[in-house]
């Protein structure tokens, strides 16, 4: 069994801590000793997408780091002996835009010179954004898809390996489609503009069916008043999560559009539910994979086309078979077991062999 550590945010409403506490989960229950390297919650929550979940914290995760004031970009420490007081065989770097990267290079170094090999999963949208003065200073470079070599991170190609975001594993409902009427429901911190699309086309829809929207946030309500509209102002554990997808007929995900590459940690951490899921089309979504023609969840161009969608979804019933179907394969294919194995079969690699892997 191998000791892992990992930097990382920890216990937070955003994409690494999902990352870092799905793989790391898995690490544990195969047996692997795991220490958790997180930010200190008042340096993180000056960013907008970070809000601790649980109250209650494990014990092995330690609180040692300042990111980088979102103002200056400036003031982010490390507090190198909490990290350095245990050995590691491997170390696993959660880099994202707030990380102190100065005081990030010079643990890295000090971890190697003890033998620990250490690997970055990168987090960060576009190259701007990474601020390492040398990527080579990682055994090796994790990334989610090949968008991240070809528009990013090409001229250090032949030190990367692909290995896909993790999907939590299927914990499948007993509840009918529509057996109390239409319930849609989303959840999270994005901006209220992202939820325009869906009003709109839901208003729509009232006049046809019978439809509740339910819509739990963590910060203020949605400035819309509708009588189909039920919002709540809380923060959700994955429990609760899939209490309330597997309570919901259709699930729906705000995303604004972006010129940065990106993938979206909400659809790997819910379409496990095998509720149907609707997404915009933006860049969070372009490689999802299509299964007999289908994708793991139904993609829309703009109002009048996630209309026509959602009524599909809700009137087609093989239509909507097919995309569960398919957002089963596509979890299975990335299940969070299977993608913390490629963690421990990159990390046993020797390094002459690491290379490019699309998993």
């Amino acid at each position: 069994m191998y000791s892992i550590g990992i930097l990382s945010r920890w216990n937070a409403t955003c994409g690494i801590s999902m990352h870092a506490e799905l793989i790391a989960n898995e690490f544990i229950k195969m047996g692997h000793y795991v220490k958790i390297f997180a930010p200190h919650v008042n340096s993180a929550n000056r960013w907008w997408h970070h809000r601790i979940i649980r109250s209650k914290e494990e014990n092995f995760v330690i609180r040692c780091y300042d990111e980088l004031d979102p103002q200056t970009m400036s003031n982010g420490k490390i507090e190198m002996e909490k990290v350095l007081s245990e050995n590691f065989d491997f170390f696993i770097v959660e880099s994202y835009a707030s990380l102190p990267y100065g005081d990030v290079e010079k643990l890295v170094k000090k971890l190697k010179e003890r033998g620990t090999r250490v690997f970055v999963v990168i987090h960060e949208g576009c190259r701007d954004h990474i601020k390492y003065s040398d990527m080579r200073i990682f055994d090796a470079i994790v990334v989610f898809d090949e968008r991240f070599i070809n528009e990013m991170l090409n001229d250090c190609k032949d030190h990367i390996c692909i290995i896909p975001y993790p999907c939590h594993p299927i914990v499948k409902g007993n509840g009918k489609f529509a057996e109390d009427g239409l319930v849609f429901f989303s959840f999270g911190r994005q901006p209220a503009g992202e939820y325009v699309d869906f009003i709109r086309a839901l208003n729509w829809l009232s006049k046809r069916y019978d439809l509740t929207y339910r819509v739990i946030r963590s910060d203020g309500l949605l400035p819309f008043n509708k009588p189909w509209l039920k919002q709540e102002r809380k923060m959700l554990s994955n429990e609760e999560v899939f209490r309330h997808l597997h309570t919901s007929d259709i699930h729906l995900i705000p995303k604004g559009q972006t010129k940065n590459v990106v993938v979206s940690s909400t659809l790997c951490q819910c379409l496990g539910a095998l509720v149907p899921t609707v997404v915009p089309n933006t860049r969070h979504f372009e490689t999802l994979p299509e299964y007999d023609g289908i994708k793991p969840a139904v993609v829309y161009e703009n109002v009048e086309d996630l209309k026509a969608k959602l009524i599909r979804i809700i009137e087609d019933d093989e239509f909507r078979m097919k995309v569960i179907k398919a957002a089963e394969k596509f979890v299975e294919e990335n299940r969070s077991d299977k993608i913390a194995k490629k963690f421990i079969e990159l990390f046993e690699k020797p390094q002459s062999l690491l290379s490019i892997t699309v998993s």
